[in-house]
């Protein structure tokens, strides 16, 4: 029976780049693989000649002499062999077909990680501030901990006149690939950690690590009207990188402290007004207190616990939008105490009066007492 052409088995084009042909090879291994299809026969000669056809096209001299006189460019009995290869009638490594899939499920894939170049780590710092520099905006200084490049070693680890030795383990690839019957996984080299060498005489400084702990002093514009948990980014004040990588960023994180007046509720503020007796009977005005200075509200007569007064535009202009928010001040009628005689007695004298008409005087109370009686009925 003739051959069956090799670009057809795999289902690429003669101009397939070896990269498609592993990439398809792949798919069709697993799909035909004897393990994965137990006592299936079909499967089994399917996955041979999978196997055979990737062989042939991947290495650049058989391709060329199959691609030039066919199955006969490449018979073994022509041209001595398949180089030592498998041969289409065993399945081979299976493990090398797969191995860098696994490499990649797992974040690794093939290649040395011991050169690689990592991004420094981003830090946070927490940073308290008052209502009033949270609104206005300020300027601060802080005090970051953080880790910077030895600057005895440059970032080697290694003590001043040595060098870092070629790990004997993964031979400076900071990879070993462990197999397991047919599987194949890469991870990262036990003794040298990824690094791809060994120090055998760390630096007095970091001690072997290339870093160092060390503090900073950073200025901090707080922008006005920034609120709780807002972030201020500071590009390239975070950890040095790995291997000459880029520092890492530091994230200031705003925290607002309590104020004895007011509370934030995004750009609005809010207050309780505690007003008299008398005040919350007969009205008045009351001076209070903003963020700007001062402000007079008019209490008109009989205002109650609970009513609400808004001062536009005398809360926060927020760091995004444009409105300024409102100041809202909650009223709370405080009930006098420690009274003296005098007081004792013009009250109940008050009182009698009112409650021979409560629908004039106390009408909230007269509405709930018959509630009351109604509920009871």
């Amino acid at each position: 029976m003739a051959k069956k052409d090799y670009y057809e088995i795999l289902g690429v084009g003669r101009d397939a780049s070896e990269d498609e042909i592993k990439k398809v090879y792949r798919k069709l291994a697993m799909k035909y693989h004897p393990d994965r299809n137990p006592n299936d026969k079909s499967a089994e000669e399917k996955f041979k000649d999978v196997k055979e056809a990737y062989e042939v096209l991947t290495d650049t001299n058989k391709r060329a002499a199959y691609d030039q006189f066919g199955h006969a460019g490449v018979d073994p009995n022509n041209m001595g062999g398949f180089g030592g290869a498998a041969g289409a009638g065993g399945f081979g490594n299976f493990s090398d077909a797969f191995g860098d899939i696994f490499g990649e499920i797992f974040g690794q894939g093939r290649g040395s990680r011991a050169n690689a170049v990592y991004r420094g780590a981003d830090l946070r710092y927490n940073l308290e501030l008052s209502l009033e520099d949270a609104a206005r905006g300020t300027e601060l200084k802080i005090r970051v901990p953080t880790q910077e490049t030895c600057e005895t070693c440059h970032g080697t680890g290694a003590k001043p006149g040595t060098e870092p030795q070629t790990c004997p383990t993964c031979h400076g690839q900071g990879e070993v690939r462990i197999s397991q019957g047919f599987f194949s996984v890469q991870q990262t080299c036990p003794q040298c950690h990824g690094r791809g060498k060994i120090i055998t005489t760390p630096c007095g400084t970091c001690h072997g690590s290339g870093r160092v702990k060390k503090s900073k002093t950073l200025s901090v514009k707080i922008p006005a009207g920034v609120d709780q948990d807002d972030r201020i980014r500071l590009t390239g004040e975070g950890e040095a990188g790995i291997n000459g990588g880029p520092p890492g960023d530091l994230y200031v994180v705003v925290y607002l402290k309590p104020h004895s007046l007011f509370k934030r509720d995004g750009a609005d503020l809010h207050c309780e007004m505690p007003i008299s007796f008398g005040v919350a009977a007969l009205g008045g005005e009351l001076e209070i207190p903003t963020l700007d200075g001062h402000a007079k509200i008019k209490i008109p007569a009989g205002t109650q616990t609970g009513q609400l007064f808004r001062l536009k535009e005398k809360g926060i202009k927020p760091v995004r939008g444009t409105r300024t928010g409102d100041l809202y001040c909650h009223v709370v009628v405080e009930t006098p105490q420690k009274l003296t005689s005098r007081q004792k007695e013009l009250l109940k004298e008050f009182d009698e009066i009112s409650y021979h008409d409560p629908a004039r005087h106390s009408p909230q109370s007269k509405s709930w007492k018959e509630k009351v009686k109604t509920f009871f009925q």
